[in-house]
């Protein structure tokens, strides 16, 4: 049996009103797995009034999105886009540096692209 495995690991630490928030994205997301990630999102953000997230988004493993899952993306990054002050995503396929300076237009904050984890986490900590 050959079960292709998608979605979302999510981590999140709060520092007063600051957010550490941690994503790895596996597959090709879908629809059902932004059902899944976004109400976490929402409740962990919704208990802080202005809240400053720094995002490390780990992408090695992302192989893309169903055109539904790019819309849930893009309504997710205009609904929370203003409270992010860095994201640092590090992946490893070319698509991906595009993805990224994309999805700056929706990001208030700082978004750069990383071929490393270490490199992307030192960024995030300047």
């Amino acid at each position: 049996m050959n079960t292709l495995r998608h979605g979302f690991s999510i981590g999140i630490e709060r520092v007063a009103d600051e957010f550490f928030l941690t994503l790895k994205a596996k597959g090709k997301l879908s629809h059902s797995d932004y059902l899944a990630i976004t109400p976490v999102i929402d409740s962990a953000l919704s208990e802080v009034k202005q809240p400053k997230i720094k995002a490390l988004f780990d992408a090695t493993e992302l192989e893309g999105w169903e055109l539904s899952a790019a819309w849930d993306d893009f309504k997710l990054g205009l609904k929370h886009g203003n409270q992010f002050v860095k994201i640092a995503l590090y992946g490893n396929k070319g698509w991906q540096e595009t993805a990224a300076k994309i999805g700056r237009w929706f990001v208030a904050g700082e978004m750069k692209f990383f071929d490393n984890e270490t490199d992307a986490f030192a960024w995030l900590n300047e």
